[in-house]
C-alpha cells in the first residue's frame, strides 16, 4: 500500500537473503536494511535493555529470556548493559540470558552445547514459529558471547510445547503471545523444573509479536 515492491521467496530467511544479494547485485545502489546489515536496528533493540531498567525501578533482572531467530534484540540488549555501565548506572553484574530456538531449527542451542564461538548453517529447518526459522545467524558470535559471558544458556523447544505455552499464557494472563513468544514460557517451564531458575528470582519473557499473525497456529492451539 506504501508503494513497495514485494517479491515472495518459498523456503527460509536464508532463501530470502540470497535472493535479495542476487537482486542487490542487478541494481547498484540498493541497502540492505537486513539484520545486522545495517546499524540502526541494533540501536533501536538496545532501547528494550533501557526499557528493563526503567520499569524495574534501576535494576536489572535476574534471567532474560528471548526469542532467538537472528537474535538482534538480544544482541542490543547487551550493547545497552554494556553502555549502562559506563554511564555508572550499574556495575559488572549482568541478567543470565537465555536464547531460546525451537528444536527443529536450534542453531545456536546446538554451538551452545558443542562450546563453539559460531553456529553452524541449520539444514531443513522446520518450526511453526517463523520468526525462529532462521537457520544461520549473521550475529551468532556476539548471541554466543553474551551468553557465556552472563553465564546464561540456550534452550530448544519443541512445537507442541509452543502451542501449550500459548495456551497457557492465554488463559493465566490474557496475553495472546506469538509461537515465538510462547517458546520462551516453554523455555522457563524446562528451566524452573532443571532448577536452573530459582524461585524468588527476576525474569523477564520477550514476546516479540501477537498471535494474531498467525491465526493457523491459533488455530492449531484451539484444536488440542
Amino acid at each position: 500500500m506504501a508503494g513497495a515492491q514485494v517479491h515472495q521467496v518459498p523456503g527460509t530467511i536464508a532463501e530470502a537473503g540470497a535472493a535479495f544479494e542476487a537482486y542487490r547485485r542487478e541494481h547498484p545502489g540498493v541497502f540492505s536494511v537486513a539484520t545486522l546489515r545495517e546499524p540502526y536496528r541494533v540501536e533501536g533493540k538496545k532501547t528494550m535493555g533501557y526499557e528493563l531498567f526503567e520499569q524495574l525501578g534501576g535494576r536489572l533482572p535476574d534471567v532474560i529470556l528471548y526469542p532467538t531467530g537472528g537474535g538482534t534484540g538480544l544482541i542490543g540488549m547487551w550493547k545497552a548493559f554494556d553502555e549502562m555501565e559506563a554511564l555508572g548506572w550499574i556495575g559488572p553484574e549482568r541478567p543470565r540470558m537465555v536464547a531460546v530456538q525451537a528444536a527443529g531449527c536450534a542453531p545456536i542451542v546446538r554451538a551452545f552445547q558443542e562450546g563453539r564461538e559460531t553456529a553452524d548453517f541449520w539444514e531443513n529447518a522446520q518450526t511453526l514459529a517463523a520468526g525462529l526459522r532462521v537457520p544461520k545467524a549473521l550475529g551468532d558470535f556476539l548471541i554466543l558471547r553474551a551468553l557465556r559471558e552472563s553465564s546464561g544458556t540456550a534452550v530448544a523447544v519443541e512445537d507442541t510445547e509452543m502451542l501449550d505455552a500459548m495456551a497457557r499464557w492465554a488463559q493465566a494472563e490474557g496475553v495472546l503471545a506469538a509461537s515465538e513468544g510462547a517458546a520462551t514460557l516453554a523455555a522457563l517451564l524446562r528451566l524452573r523444573e532443571a532448577g536452573w531458575v530459582q524461585p524468588g528470582e527476576t525474569v523477564v519473557l520477550f514476546n516479540t509479536a501477537s498471535a494474531h499473525k498467525y491465526p493457523a497456529v491459533v488455530q492449531r492451539v484451539l484444536l488440542r
